[in-house]
């Protein structure tokens, strides 16, 4: 199974009105484990920033001029997401740019290229209801280290995002699950007679014991009665 978080940055929130994707981040991730096969862009806009964008990922014009379009980059970019889960924070935002880039080449929209979107908000939406569920507040929920994020960055923030998949879905990838995804087909699970395994009993000896039966006395002292499960046995 492979799944690639994707991050971009851009000039602006609006990709109907012309902002423009300027930084493409890309993790891999297959079977579970990071790669190290990732994939990072920066891209000139051939537009003006907006000063909130940049107060935000801090890409300034001056630093994009002399980076390559999206058109450069296209049949890399597209290549590697090939036939992959691509899984992003607030979905619907990143793929309404790279929709947008992509029709500005005479291309199809991104989703025809990869598997399929998983959009990770609404997933931490479902296991957290009711909280902040932005990068930063599951970073610190799910205690991955962002301490390096004075600014977002699209490889930095995909990275993340990486770590936080993780740890959101430890629990629903049992060792048998990742054993079905590593082998490329159907697994069966043997039956287990748990009569063939002997119990090994270690009883307390005399003097854990008697601190046992005087750390009971208290309890009764304290209580006035019995302890629940002293009265059962008298």
């Amino acid at each position: 199974m492979r799944q690639i978080f994707l991050d971009t940055e851009t000039t602006g929130l609006s990709p109907e009105s012309g902002d423009r994707v300027i930084e493409i981040g890309c993790v891999e991730m297959v079977n579970r484990r990071l790669s190290g096969r990732n994939l990072h862009f920066y891209l000139n806009p051939q537009r003006p920033n907006s000063e909130d964008a940049v107060k935000v990922h801090g890409l300034t014009d001056e630093f994009l001029a002399d980076k390559p379009l999206f058109a450069a980059i296209a049949d890399e970019f597209l290549a590697y997401v090939d036939g992959a889960e691509i899984i992003i924070h607030n979905a619907a935002f990143d793929v309404g740019f790279l929709n947008e880039e992509l029709k500005r080449i005479g291309r199809p929209r991104f989703t025809e290229f990869v598997a399929q979107v998983s959009d990770s908000l609404t997933m931490a939406r479902e296991m957290f209801p009711g909280k902040s569920n932005s990068l930063d507040a599951l970073c610190k929920r799910l205690e991955v280290d962002n301490s390096n994020r004075s600014l977002h960055g699209a490889l930095l923030d995909a990275g993340l995002l990486a770590d936080v998949y993780i740890n959101m879905t430890r629990g629903q990838n049992s060792l048998v699950i990742d054993a079905v995804v590593a082998g490329g087909g159907d697994f069966a699970v043997a039956e287990i007679d748990f009569a063939a395994f002997q119990l090994h009993v270690i009883m307390a000896d005399e003097q854990e014991a008697t601190a046992h039966d005087l750390l009971l006395a208290e309890l009764d002292k304290a209580s006035g009665g019995k302890t629940v499960w002293r009265a059962l046995v008298a």
